[in-house]
């Protein structure tokens, strides 16, 4: 390690910590800079969703009520006072949720800032960067990056693609997709919220028992939509074949329990989870929105089907059902893809060479 690198400490300024892709990568690239032997601090409001080994491990702040409106004014001033003590050389915001105060922090502290965005903004959005101190926006995909550009006017030189990194190391005794003499499980994962399509995929799953009634189903994740979902679930008169896991840290576990992963999203800037379903060999049907386009060849690493479309969803989910074969070959495509283009390290790199730009003195190519 680079005497000279290890002198760079870069604040990853979040928001509220949640099981989602958006707080996962967060806390992946704070454990790969680290690894790089950059000094890495997390400020967060809160920290209690992340899992406690990785709290543990990672140098976390946790500043309650610093996004609460009115308090958190108090309470900012708390953290820009001990982080005058220490400066960091750069702050990297991790959503635009944290954005306003991040362009707050950078002024007070002369600090140059990054800022990365993981959905697609909605029509009335704006993002108000400081132009005097952002340096950069990360945008995880490529629809992603078209959306600043096109509909809120970023200029094109400021905006990078990076996507999320997911880990590719399999856990132990994964068994593969769809394997004989087992119960198929068919999940899904992701914060429970309305925009994430899950009352689609529960229409598609009554379709698919109607047809195969040996199929299990997984909804993993917690959120404001879960009681209507399982409210959902009993009026479809499929509840005691669908599986809700909402108290989780992290997808693995879920994810490596299901055979065929669905992603029903309306709308999605990449698709994190969908990525880590991917990495664990598992064969994928998602929504073609947003960026998920850009990650899924129809056929070859996944299915694709139109959003709103329960009946669509259950024909391919009865497709992979019909070919196991099939089924895994997918899968297996769709692990190399992420081995290839959607790994931790690569992401970890990519950011590094951004820091490189902004503080060149710091970080030598």
């Amino acid at each position: 390690m680079p005497e000279s690198e290890s002198e760079l400490d870069v604040l990853l300024l979040a928001g509220r910590f949640e099981v989602r892709g958006r707080c996962t990568y967060t806390l992946r690239l704070a454990e790969g800079l680290g690894k790089k032997g950059i000094g890495v601090r997390v400020v967060t409001p809160d920290a209690r969703l992340i899992d406690p080994g990785s709290r543990a491990s990672l140098h976390i702040r946790e500043f309650s009520r610093l996004d609460v409106p009115l308090w958190g004014n108090v309470v900012r001033h708390f953290l820009l006072h001990e982080l005058r003590a220490q400066p960091p050389q750069l702050i990297h915001i991790q959503s635009r949720r944290a954005l306003r105060l991040g362009n707050w922090l950078a002024r007070r502290l002369e600090r140059p800032c990054v800022l990365t965005v993981h959905e697609h903004p909605e029509n009335r959005d704006q993002i108000r960067l400081d132009r005097d101190y952002c340096r950069q926006v990360i945008a995880v995909s490529d629809s992603v990056r078209d959306d600043l550009i096109r509909r809120l006017g970023l200029p094109p030189d400021l905006v990078t693609v990076i996507p999320s990194g997911v880990e590719t190391e399999l856990p132990e005794k994964l068994v593969a997709p769809l394997e004989a003499g087992r119960v198929p499980v068919v999940g899904t994962a992701g914060p429970l919220e309305a925009v994430k399509g899950f009352p689609y995929f529960l229409g598609a799953a009554r379709q698919v028992l109607e047809i195969r009634p040996a199929v299990e189903f997984l909804v993993a994740g917690a959120g404001p939509e879960e009681a209507n979902l399982r409210r959902l679930a009993r009026e479809l008169g499929i509840s005691d074949k669908v599986t809700f896991v909402p108290y989780v840290f992290g997808f693995t576990e879920s994810l490596a329990a299901t055979d065929i992963f669905c992603l029903p999203s309306l709308q999605q800037g990449l698709g994190t989870i969908m990525l880590e379903a991917m990495a664990l060999g598992r064969p994928v049907i998602a929504t073609g929105v947003g960026g998920i386009g850009s990650v899924i060849r129809h056929g070859e690493t996944g299915l694709i089907v139109p959003p709103e479309n329960s009946g669509d969803l259950a024909k391919r989910i009865l497709e992979l059902l019909d070919q196991p074969t099939r089924a895994r070959s997918i899968g297996a495509r769709a692990r190399q893809l992420a081995i290839d283009n959607y790994n931790v390290e690569m992401m970890v790199d990519k950011t590094t060479n951004i820091y490189r730009t902004i503080l060149p003195a710091l970080i030598p190519a």
